[in-house]
Formats: structure tokens, sequence, C-alpha cells
């Protein structure tokens, strides 16, 4: 099969081309296959015997993507598991795409904790998705494949193995658009991980990208709590970031039974001052407003964050 359109995305070096080591078997592509390098560095690919058709690597300082091109767009690359006796993998119409970054939140743990700047797929920076958009579009656009996926992209370790989202033969071979390792058959690997391919594909197709209409779960409690217990009240002082959820409820209700007491007084005081004027006044509607007003308010009160009982 006759490879067509134009072969090389614009930028990429080719500092690291094994298509002459390997000249693969030319076709038309019309699937991205997304994988991760798990690793912080440029890998070698094993002299390119394993090597990708692209690899991005993440420039932090200038925050984008610096392509590298291995094999031509139309010819296959080495970077899946082909079996005898199965489906195609490699040369079934596949352009793959090496993240140099992890799917893997305990790798990802370490590496923070080590300090080292690095692309962690579930929370991919704008700039990454961005610059991965842009080859998305450029391979729609040159080369028609559909930017659309399809597939549930599963967190790993959860998406290593028979994962529940893995093609069939069948599958696999009528499949077009933008998958990830863990959606190959024949394969075991679980990158790129809970990788976020509708914002990718959204920006690719309207130059906006994607969001979850409502957080889960476990993103709110990352956001709010951490795991000593502790809430992050926004705005604080770096000195004094957060409060225990004892000391929060307590000064909540403190102030809770100021507003109360404030109520009280007041419609105790607009009941007085009906009984100077006159009956000309409705008593019950002013108080009735009032209370009104006050029980309105309680929902913009917010904590101080200097206040009393700050841990």
């Amino acid at each position: 099969m006759a490879k067509s359109g134009p072969q090389r995305y614009p930028g990429a070096s080719t500092a690291y081309w094994y298509g002459s080591k390997y000249p693969g078997s030319a076709m038309e592509s019309n699937v991205i296959v997304w994988h991760t390098t798990e690793g912080t560095s440029l890998p070698d690919y094993s002299g390119g015997s394993v090597a990708p058709n692209l690899t991005a690597k993440p420039d932090f300082a200038a925050k984008r993507l610096v392509w590298y091109q291995h094999f031509d767009f139309d010819v296959s690359a080495r970077a899946l598991v082909n079996k005898a006796g199965g489906v195609e993998t490699n040369t079934l119409n596949a352009c793959q795409v090496e993240i140099v970054g992890t799917c893997d939140p305990a790798t990802h743990d370490r590496w923070t904790k080590a300090g080292y700047a690095h692309l962690y797929t579930p929370e991919l920076p704008d700039w990454a998705i961005r610059d991965l958009a842009a080859f998305a579009k450029w391979a729609h656009d040159n080369h028609g494949v559909p930017l659309s996926s399809g597939l549930t992209f599963k967190a790993y370790p959860g998406s290593y193995g028979a994962n529940g989202v893995r093609m069939t033969g069948t599958q696999w071979t009528n499949f077009k658009g933008h998958c990830g390792h863990q959606h190959v058959p024949e394969n075991d690997h679980g990158d790129p991980g809970a990788f976020p391919i509708a914002a990718i594909l959204s920006l690719a197709k309207n130059g906006t990208a994607q969001e979850d209409d409502m957080p889960t779960a476990d993103e709110i409690a990352t956001a709010v709590l951490k795991k000593d217990g502790l809430i992050v009240v926004p705005g604080a002082a770096a000195s004094n970031p957060t409060w225990t959820l004892s000391s929060v409820q307590t000064e909540i209700l403190s102030r809770l039974g100021k507003i109360a007491a404030t109520e009280a007084a007041q419609s105790a005081a607009i009941a007085k001052l009906a009984q100077l004027v006159g009956s000309n006044v409705d008593t019950a509607a002013v108080v009735a407003a009032v209370q009104k007003a006050i029980a309105d308010a309680v929902v913009k009160v917010s904590v101080d964050v200097t206040g009393p009982d700050a841990s």
C-alpha cells in the first residue's frame, strides 16, 4: 500500500531516525496509538527496535513539547507486541506516539518527592494538551485520522492486562481514530492510563478543551482536604494555611449564634419602633422581611482565616 500526504511532522527532529535501519511497511494510517515512556528522558528504544513513529518530550522551561520523529507517519513502527497467528498490530494502519512521562500514580508520587519535573498523563498541563491537540489536528487534516475515540482510557494500574477496555481482534481491525496502548489486542501494557483524550480531541476540533461537567468525589477530596485532615483555607496567610475541621465547625457555629442573637435584637427593635410610630406599620411584615434578609446572608458567611482556633 502506498503512503500519501506529508510524512514528517513539522518541526520534529530526525536526530533519532530509525527508518533506514528498520524500513517497516508502508500503509495509510488512520489510527493514532498513544503511549507513555515511563521515563523522564528520551529513550534509545534499544537502538530503534521498539521505537514508535514519534516521541513528544516536554520542555518545561518553554512550556512546550519537543517532537522527535523516528519513522514516517505512514510507515509501521515497532512499539507494540504482535503475536504470531493473531491480528496485525504495528502494521495495521497505526501511527504510534510516545509521550515522555508516566501514567503510574506510584511513579508520579516517587518522582514528585524526588523533585523530578515530569509529565503525569492524568494531570497534563494546558500547554501539553495544546501541543498534543495540534498533532492530532495535523494528523486529521493531512491524513484523515478521525478526531474521535469512543474508548475509555482507564487509570493505571487498572488499565494493565485484561482491563475490560482492550479491543478484540475484530474491533481493532475495524477501529479508526485515537486509542491507547491499553486498548490494543495481544498487548498487556496499560499506558497511557487516564489520558485526557476528550480535552485533546475537543481542542483539536473546536479550539477549546472539553472539561468534565462535575468534579469527582476524589477530585473534591483532593482539592479540599489534605491527607492529615486539615482543611485548606483559600486566601489564608502562608504561615497559617489550614484549619482543623473542628476549628472551622466551632467558628461557624459561633458566627451563626451571633447572627441569631443579632436577628432577635433587630426584631425586638423593629417591634418597639412600631409601637412608637403607631398602628400604620405592619410589624409582622417588617420583622419577616428583616429575618429573611438575615437568613439569606447566612450562606455568604466566610470563615476569617486569622480568627481564633487556627491550627
